[in-house]
């Protein structure tokens, strides 16, 4: 029995007000590519489909077509659970017409406990979705006490294993974050002062766990309990982790393997450093210089427009950092220093604007206004 385990599409995505679906699309379409030389028995999506609650016509528009070639053309069943991104409602909706069709949507608790099986080469193997959820929502649900997103899993856990059947395997689909994995930036945090974390424990009783929100690839605890991963780069600190799905197989014992399978988006997300001269020089040659880019500028002057003149050939330089500015300076400079260093950044300006140094009497009225604000200042 094979099945992709994949999460966190996040689709309709924008990064620094620049969309990201053109990229989506074009890792979907690798995903389609592989499966039409690939069968496997089952896609899940272990929630963040969407990258919020109400997510664009285009997004909408881009699973739309997913679902029709996956469910449609390649008769693979696909199972999804929605993440805290994802508004559960909307995302279930009319969840029952569509099972006929191959899509399986397990949002909210009472489907939860329904699982999706699929009857493969090794017998049934039966599909749990955990819906996202908060500690309020399991409290109003199960009408027990329950204080934080640990004890809510361990009883929705308990809950789901009261359903197992004995000639079936099983597999859980949760979108949580477990106690010890690796966190990256581009992760809306579910909770503060770290009562979001949840015990890998819970999931032993489970012949694989798909689990989702953290987009770095890993295993926590067991082999068998694993994030895929997003499908892609979604902040400049996850520039060199390994974006794609897991293949994961199971046989007559339960778990038997898992295997990453990469994804390449059009454009990485990449953080370049150096001096803008040397940034340049560099981008003439960058044989992937359209890849979206953090560029940290280590010149120590002041410098006129370096985004303009860094587009020129690396058009999608995204967020520019300056920590060359600060290399040197002492953070308990005095009065003094301080308008020394204000006249310096000022003929840096002039120079970078007018291609041509301050005359004397220029830097001289300079100092005498900067004295005179200074001094209102302190006034």
């Amino acid at each position: 029995m094979k099945f992709l385990h994949t999460s966190d599409w996040h689709l309709g995505r924008q990064f620094h007000n620049v969309s990201l679906l053109e990229d989506q699309q074009a890792v979907l379409a690798q995903i389609i590519t592989y499966l039409q030389s690939n069968p496997v028995d089952a896609l899940v999506i272990a929630g963040d489909i969407y990258d919020r609650s109400v997510p664009p016509t285009s997004a909408i528009e881009l699973m739309n077509q997913f679902v029709d070639k996956v469910c449609g053309e390649l008769a693979t069943p696909v199972i999804i659970i929605p993440g805290n991104h994802d508004g559960a409602q909307r995302l279930g909706f009319a969840a029952s017409q569509m099972k006929p069709s191959g899509l399986h949507i397990i949002a909210n608790f009472d489907e939860m406990l329904k699982p999706v099986v699929i009857t493969s080469d090794i017998g049934e193997v039966a599909f749990y979705g955990m819906p996202y959820n908060d500690p309020e929502l399991v409290r109003h649900y199960s009408q027990q006490a329950v204080k934080d997103h640990d004890q809510a899993h361990q009883l929705l856990v308990e809950k789901i294993s009261e359903q197992f059947q004995p000639q079936q395997k099983n597999v859980l689909l949760s979108h949580c974050f477990v106690d010890g994995a690796i966190e990256s930036e581009s992760e809306r945090p579910l909770s503060i002062g770290g009562s979001d974390r949840v015990s890998h424990e819970h999931f032993r009783v489970f012949d694989y766990v798909a689990l989702g929100h953290l987009h770095q690839p890993q295993k926590k605890g067991e082999e068998y309990i694993r994030y895929s991963g997003s499908l892609m780069k979604y902040s400049f600190s996850e520039q060199h982790q390994a974006k794609g799905m897991t293949l994961v197989e199971l046989d007559s014992n339960g778990f038997k393997s898992a295997t990453h399978i990469p994804l390449t988006a059009p454009h990485q997300m990449r953080i370049i450093e150096g001096e803008l001269a040397d940034l340049i020089e560099q981008g003439k040659t960058d044989p992937n210089n359209h890849d979206y880019l953090l560029a940290r500028l280590m010149d120590k002057h002041a410098i006129l427009d370096p985004m303009e003149k860094l587009r020129k050939v690396y058009p999608n330089v995204l967020h520019l950092e300056k920590p060359g500015m600060l290399i040197g300076v002492d953070q308990q400079m005095g009065k003094a220093r301080l308008a020394r260093g204000e006249l310096d950044m000022f003929k840096d300006f002039f120079l970078e604007a007018k291609q041509e140094p301050l005359t004397a009497e220029q830097e001289t009225a300079v100092s005498a206004i900067i004295s005179q604000l200074t001094r209102e200042q302190e006034a």
